[in-house]
């Protein structure tokens, strides 16, 4: 062979393995880099996941601070009103301000408090209208609407620029998901008793084999193809009544509220809106005046808002203040922990005990 082609033979051979290692380079950093990139993806998603962890302990704290700071309160005096301890809320302050430097490492966990931030407020729960008392039930009686509640909340209702015939409506959903909850509760109570009675003594119905029916879970008393409410346990649950509009929860939100069981309005905490709706003879303006009054001097018992109330209206005219009181058992945790990237939001139920001033959580909603 010439040596001039051998030559070019031989540029050529080492011009393809050139671009043969080229190629093997580029495509080992492709998969490097891919390795990398799901390696980094995985650290960060742990990253997150230990962040949402420590903002849910901190949060936890909170909530243990609250119940501290509540049963406190009840310890030191008999009112709850708006210049309590309880109610003076944390702005937005570092975690480590509040706990103070642990350890020396510059790199250690506790060091990242710097990064955490910590705010919330309590909220009396009894400052609003709860909805619950619109309908009172018990495991051995039916659920009834108590008509005083209602005519008080169709006065707030009108007071608040909206129509007042919704309180009728309102109370008979009440009335239904309580009636449901304690069917529920009763035929969870006898069902094991029962089932084993009636598989006893009725013999097998139905196909040529007496194993079979036309309609199959249809007959029995457990019967769930029918609509029936939920209880209640927000008030957006009033969406699912005829004539609560998102407009209209939403104007009702400041002043109404869910609590488990029948409550008083606590008049050292509650709107004027409020307080003209739950004392039938007494106007939206002169429970401004008392609530004017009140931030200047708080309600020490029910029979001084008694007397201060009684003093706007003629004196022939007579109070029912059976349904306020001037303490309270039902408060709102409001918290925000911002740790590093992640945020949370918790509102938790919390309630107080009248007597032993025990505290416990009742419910608990994160938003992230």
């Amino acid at each position: 062979m010439p040596g001039g082609v051998r030559g070019r033979m031989h540029r050529a051979q080492r011009g393809v393995a050139i671009i043969s290692a080229l190629l093997v380079v580029a495509l080992s950093a492709i998969l490097v880099a891919g390795i990398l990139w799901r390696q980094q993806v995985q650290i960060r998603r742990i990253e997150n996941q230990r962040l949402v962890n420590q903002s849910e302990w901190v949060a936890r704290g909170t909530i243990d601070w609250a119940r501290l700071v509540l049963r406190s309160g009840a310890d030191t005096s008999p009112v709850d009103y708006l210049g309590g301890v309880w109610a003076v809320p944390i702005a937005q302050t570092r975690l480590s301000d509040l706990l103070g430097k642990f350890g020396g490492g510059s790199g250690g966990d506790l060091e990242s408090a710097n990064d955490s931030w910590v705010s919330g407020s309590i909220e009396d729960a009894q400052s609003k209208f709860n909805l619950r008392n619109l309908a009172s039930s018990s495991i051995t009686t039916s659920a009834s609407i108590d008509p005083v509640q209602v005519k008080a909340f169709q006065k707030l209702l009108a007071t608040l620029g909206l129509n007042g015939e919704l309180a009728d409506p309102a109370a008979q959903y009440v009335r239904r998901s309580l009636q449901y909850a304690i069917g529920r509760t009763r035929q969870s109570s006898s069902s094991t008793q029962a089932n084993m009675t009636s598989m006893q003594a009725a013999p097998p119905t139905g196909g040529a084999d007496g194993q079979f029916t036309n309609s199959p879970g249809l007959a029995d008393s457990d019967d769930d193809s029918a609509p029936r409410p939920l209880p209640i346990t927000s008030i957006y649950a009033l969406l699912d009544v005829p004539g609560f509009t998102p407009d209209t929860v939403a104007r009702l939100a400041p002043f109404v509220t869910v609590l488990p069981t029948v409550t008083t309005i606590n008049v050292n905490t509650a709107s004027a809106e409020v307080i003209s709706a739950v004392i039938p003879l007494l106007s939206l303006s002169n429970a401004q005046g008392l609530v004017s009054q009140r931030d200047q001097v708080f309600f020490v018992s029910v029979s001084d808002f008694t007397n201060r109330a009684s003093a706007m209206l003629p004196r022939t005219v007579t109070i029912d203040t059976s349904d306020t009181d001037v303490r309270t058992s039902y408060f709102i945790l409001h918290g925000q922990i911002r740790r590093g990237r992640a945020e949370l939001h918790r509102n938790a139920l919390i309630y107080r005990d009248s007597l032993t001033h025990a505290t416990r959580v009742v419910s608990v909603d994160d938003a992230y």
